[in-house]
């Protein structure tokens, strides 16, 4: 990823509106089957770790079976979209759930409370092999990721109206805001799980790094309005202003909103109304255009 990934990879501005609604986008099925081949080797081999904030092309440098991986042109334009070229590399962690092993996680969010008004990471989850239901997956609530945890604090929530588990093909490789609220399933099959997980952060602004030839689409105010299982109707509507906060940073667009929430909000005139007299207010409001 020194280089600028080709147009047509990255994600669109519906796609992109969709990640800012779900918190997650998933490519089915992306990697190529002789790299998925390659991957139980390498992660079972075990792959060394760096130290937080690592540049990418030290992290993985041309020949390394990541790079391999990050450069799959639909990976590498999911990539480029999010969190732009040249990301650091936050962490990374090899998950291997072992046949009939292992217990649920609680519901969580990684790491603590991100207090970042404008920016988030994105963490990259690579399934070499087929995910079944009965393998358990990655369990995850769509839209959960503005709604601000410290780690496990919600961990006593066994199940939350519109959660998913990851069924997907081998080669999928689904993106997470840092955000989303999520756990590990128990594996009830005969075969092992794997999944290899990256955190990235950004080295730039992420303002209008996907393909914008869509960006005016009315698909993309649809995805943006989209409700999600676990809103009441009165959350639904605080969710639709944190899009909007999130949508306007992605777009430099300082005037969008959804729904007049953000509009409304921010009205503060400051025109005195004419032969307002009260000397609290200032000078009156004879000369200030009104007629």
């Amino acid at each position: 990823m020194s280089t600028l990934v080709e147009r047509k990879h990255l994600l669109t501005s519906v796609e992109m509106a969709q990640f800012v609604a779900r918190g997650l986008t998933v490519l089915n099925g992306v990697v190529p089957d002789e790299l998925n081949s390659r991957a139980i080797d390498v992660l079972d081999a075990g792959l060394s770790g760096h130290p937080y904030g690592t540049a990418f092309d030290t992290a993985y440098p041309a020949g390394s079976f990541v790079r391999e991986l990050l450069d799959v042109p639909a990976v590498a334009g999911a990539v480029q979209s999010l969190v732009g070229p040249q990301p650091r590399i936050d962490h990374q962690a090899v998950h291997v759930r072992p046949p009939h092993g292992g217990t649920a996680q609680n519901m969580h969010g990684d790491a603590v409370i991100d207090t970042r008004s404008e920016g988030f990471d994105v963490q990259l989850m690579y399934y070499p092999k087929e995910v079944t239901l009965e393998q358990g997956g990655t369990l995850s609530v769509p839209g959960t990721h503005l709604r601000r945890i410290n780690e496990s604090q919600i961990g006593r929530y066994q199940n939350l109206a519109g959660q998913t588990r990851l069924v997907c093909p081998a080669g999928t490789v689904a993106f997470v805001h840092h955000g989303i609220w999520h756990g590990g399933r128990r594996n009830d099959s005969d075969v092992p799980r794997y999944m290899f997980k990256i955190r990235f952060n950004p080295t730039v602004r992420q303002v209008r790094l996907w393909n914008t030839d869509d960006i005016d689409s009315p698909e993309v105010m649809q995805a943006l309005h989209e409700r999600q299982a676990w809103m009441p109707y009165a959350e639904s509507r605080l969710e639709l202003i944190n899009r909007a906060k999130l949508w306007r940073f992605l777009t430099a667009d300082p005037l969008f909103d959804i729904d007049y929430y953000l509009s409304r909000e921010a009205m503060r005139p400051t025109v005195i109304a004419p032969g307002a007299s009260d000397p609290r207010l200032g000078v009156a409001g004879a000369g200030d255009g009104w007629n």
